[in-house]
């Protein structure tokens, strides 16, 4: 490890916070701890983490709303996307969606296990590459290449080594696991895949994730696709069953 990943903890309750950097700080990670969004905005500003754990229930701000902020501002410095997870006390499926829907890459409900947070926290990491304490620029320009190899023309174009997918021409804002879904649907065309077989090929741990999860990701990933081609119908739904790309998107 070439040095030790920062992780930002926007939480306001401090004994929470002090258990956190305790856990963190004995597995090798850097805590840095912000208990207004105010202090994370300005921490992420200053240097952007490896990682960021945020508090639904903060007490300035929303910590839904703090993580748009976040992202927005990841992406004004355009460096390399800085993954998420959101800590609450709310443990209804509907809090849980509503973070999942914007992006986030995991959901953790107090009273939690430290343990089994942190053990999160390194999957995370490792599914992200930023484990290693490198830096957050971006990587250099990649040439694009077809999401399938001498398969018909395509309106996706995949660029794997900058996890970076463009549709139409245009660069997709995609989270991980919208990235990783649609990577997978347009490498198969046509192909059928049930939410559990997608749960268990994208997302590393699906015996912590359900269904709704899919069908969550799903939703946002064709409003950004809809937001580029209204009139293309990009994604599938085989009622019941799961999802599949459409196999004869026009080109243009």
């Amino acid at each position: 490890m070439l040095s030790h990943p920062r992780i930002l903890i926007a939480e306001d309750e401090s004994g929470i916070a002090d258990t956190l950097q305790y856990v963190l700080r004995t597995d090798g990670f850097i805590p840095v701890w912000c208990a207004t969004a105010e202090e994370a905005i300005a921490e992420f500003a200053a240097q952007p983490p490896a990682l960021a754990i945020l508090d639904v229930g903060l007490p300035d701000m929303n910590g839904f709303e703090l993580f748009k902020r976040l992202q927005a501002l990841n992406r004004e410095q355009g460096g390399a996307e800085v993954p998420m997870l959101f800590l609450t006390a709310r443990s209804d499926e509907i809090d849980r969606v509503v973070g999942l829907e914007l992006g986030a890459d995991d959901y953790v409900a107090k009273p939690f296990s430290p343990r089994e947070l942190v053990a999160r926290v390194r999957t995370i990491l490792r599914r992200s590459g930023r484990g290693n304490g490198h830096s957050t620029a971006r990587p250099g320009p990649a040439a694009a290449a077809p999401p399938t190899s001498g398969g018909p023309p395509s309106p996706f174009s995949l660029d794997a080594e900058r996890m970076q997918i463009r549709y139409y021409g245009r660069l997709l804002e995609l989270s991980r696991y919208e990235y990783g879904l649609l990577k997978l649907l347009a490498q198969r065309p046509g192909r059928v895949f049930t939410r559990d077989e997608l749960l268990a090929l994208v997302w590393d741990d699906a015996s912590e994730s359900f269904d709704r999860t899919v069908d969550a990701h799903v939703k946002t990933l064709r409003a950004k696709l809809r937001a580029v081609a209204p009139e293309v119908e990009a994604i599938r739904t085989l009622r019941g069953t799961g999802y599949a790309l459409n196999e004869e998107l026009p080109l243009r």
